[in-house]
């Protein structure tokens, strides 16, 4: 075998693995936006990075709420940078990004930017009493 030949193999199999891992990825991390919202219960989902400093502003608030609001509303944030789906699947313009939807899956409210507490209780709030 060639030289020639044996680098052609060796490059088919080093895209063969780096598509098996991208692949491997793509499900483990579109899993956790995929099931959102969900299904009969109130969801914020609050799209942005670990590294980004108003999602990490907004990571003790959302924290909270998970704990007020457990079993009437689902609080739950998406990392665009683990989950690079989840760009396109909520229409992301601009991180960090709250999107507010009602027990029918149907989004009624969207954020863009730093949210404080208070006014996300709001929406909860009123999302829950419908």
């Amino acid at each position: 075998m060639t030289m020639k030949k044996i680098g052609a193999l060796m490059l088919l199999a080093l895209i063969g693995l780096t598509w098996a891992v991208q692949g491997a990825r793509a499900e483990g991390q579109g899993s956790a936006s995929s099931e959102l919202p969900v299904k009969g219960m109130v969801t914020l989902v609050d799209v942005g990075a670990a590294s980004c400093i108003p999602c990490k502003m907004m990571a003790p608030i959302l924290e909270e709420l998970k704990r007020e609001y457990q079993g009437k509303a689902e609080v739950r944030f998406v990392d665009v940078r683990q989950d690079k789906q989840a760009i396109d699947r909520f229409r992301i313009k601009g991180i960090p990004s709250q999107v507010f939807y009602d027990r029918q899956g149907q989004e009624v409210y969207r954020h863009l930017g730093f949210m404080d507490k208070q006014a996300i209780v709001l929406v909860l709030n009123k999302l829950c009493a419908q």
